[in-house]
């Protein structure tokens, strides 16, 4: 591997090339015309437009960026997150190309991306699963019928879906008549595919994800979990690691499970297990998502292992690094997604130009962006500004710790995800831990504008 092309944008295309830059590989950005002064663009070796502001029209297009490739003499693509990175056509098209796709395989891309599949795999595997549908639901019929057996309420869910997107909630036989009708259109209309699967819905849950790496000699580790449980919409906000809530031994229970996924489906590169667990610490398969994710960075910052660089090493066909036994988890980390929205407008986009940006700081302090003054963030894509992430001894230090960073944020020009984290970090159940999923959507249906006194 020579030179990497990053079919990305944003700051997971300038960590990717600061990973390769370390490694002594050459790097190539791809950009739109919006993002013609991005970051990315600036920091890579050579950088090379694919076409307009639209994702559709630039980091979407498969042969503008094997076209890149090829003018540019690159012999790896990295997909980054979003995008094309989950798109196992992509990584055929990559590998009959020559490139090195540095990711899984297309049959592992193909199996863990469709969510029934996956289901079936994680249950092959031995892993606990939600009960549900056995497979995709042929028609309204099959789902009413399947649904009152499995108790409401009801996930809806699109078999390709993903992002939030895709799933619907029936409480009653009447609610689920209407949604398993728009639940298979709305799949049909983003993701190209209408099947759709049932979930009974699991009570007060929380989001648990393990991260693993796979190498292809068919090493695997877990690398700990991360706690996703504060989200908006099913959009994550704030992740932490270890959960404050898992004991050492289910730890351990949930960190094997997910490895023993990852091994049926002889899956290598970097990956995420997710897990919903209940008010009762059962925990349940969920998904795999096949990529680096946003919150890598707090398994990083836990470890002392550089991800990106796992990924790269991988796919050169080089053997894991760390063994399980090696692998030590240090302290407590938190990440902060610091978006340009404005949370006491119900989180409404806030695209523009960055007057003044000034990232936290000292200890214990890392920070993630693609973000500089006089940037203008444009409405197409990601709202997202950086990432902050703080590490302490205890989960209460790395709070105190969150609070001096997020006070040395300055933002201007548009609004920013800022002042919701300032309220977290005061907020008594946030920090006593009496909050699920639902948490952050409840204090916004009760009218909460996140804001500091």
């Amino acid at each position: 591997m020579q030179k990497v092309l990053i079919a990305n944008r944003g700051e997971i295309a300038v960590r990717v090339i600061r990973a390769c830059k370390d490694l002594g590989i050459q790097t190539v950005a791809v950009y739109s015309q919006a993002d013609a002064e991005a970051m990315h663009a600036l920091l890579a070796d050579e950088a090379i437009c694919i076409g307009e502001a639209s994702a559709a029209k630039s980091y979407l297009r498969i042969p503008s960026i094997l076209s890149a490739c090829e003018i540019t003499g690159a012999d790896a693509v990295h997909p980054g997150y979003g995008f094309l990175s989950e798109n196992a056509s992509f990584a055929s098209i990559c590998e009959s190309c020559g490139l090195n796709f540095i990711g899984p395989s297309p049959t592992a891309i193909t199996l863990l991306g469709d969510k029934s599949k996956a289901k079936a795999t994680a249950k092959s595997a031995g892993c606990p699963i939600i009960p549900g549908s056995d497979g995709i639901v042929i028609d309204l019929a099959d789902g009413l019928s399947q649904a009152k057996k499995l108790g409401f309420p009801i996930f809806i869910k699109a078999v390709a879906g993903g992002g939030g997107k895709g799933i619907r909630i029936a409480y009653d036989e009447h609610e689920f008549s209407k949604l398993f009708v728009a639940a298979r259109t709305e799949a049909e209309i983003n993701f190209g595919n209408p099947d759709v699967y049932l979930e009974k819905m699991i009570q007060s849950p929380r989001h648990i994800e393990v991260q693993v790496l796979g190498d292809k000699h068919g090493n695997y580790v877990h690398l700990g979990e991360r706690d996703c449980t504060i989200q908006r919409r099913r959009q994550k906000l704030i992740e932490e690691a270890p959960s404050p809530v898992l004991s050492p031994k289910l730890r351990q229970k949930i960190g094997q499970a997910a490895v023993d996924v990852v091994k049926k489906a002889k899956y290598y590169s970097a990956g995420t297990v997710e897990f919903l667990l209940d008010k009762d610490l059962n925990f349940y398969f969920m998904e795999v998502n096949t990529r680096i994710q946003v919150e890598h960075t707090v398994t990083e910052e836990l470890t002392g292992i550089d991800l990106v660089k796992e990924q790269l090493k991988i796919a050169q066909g080089e053997k894991l690094s760390v063994l399980q036994k090696n692998i030590v988890f240090n302290g407590h980390v938190i990440q902060f997604r610091i978006n340009a929205e404005n949370p006491a407008q119900n989180f409404a986009p806030s695209p523009g130009k960055l007057e003044y940006y000034l990232a936290p700081g000292g200890p214990h302090v890392r920070v993630d962006s693609a973000c500089y003054s006089g940037y203008s963030i444009p409405p197409n894509y990601d709202s997202m500004i950086a990432k902050l992430i703080v590490k302490g001894a205890t989960r209460a230090e790395a709070i105190a710790i969150g609070k001096r960073a997020l006070s040395e944020f300055y933002i201007g020009g548009i609004k920013s995800t800022v002042p919701f984290h300032v309220y977290m970090l005061s907020d008594d159940n946030f920090l006593d831990l009496k909050y699920d999923l639902t948490y952050i959507d409840g204090l916004l249906n009760e009218g909460c504008r996140f804001e500091c006194e």
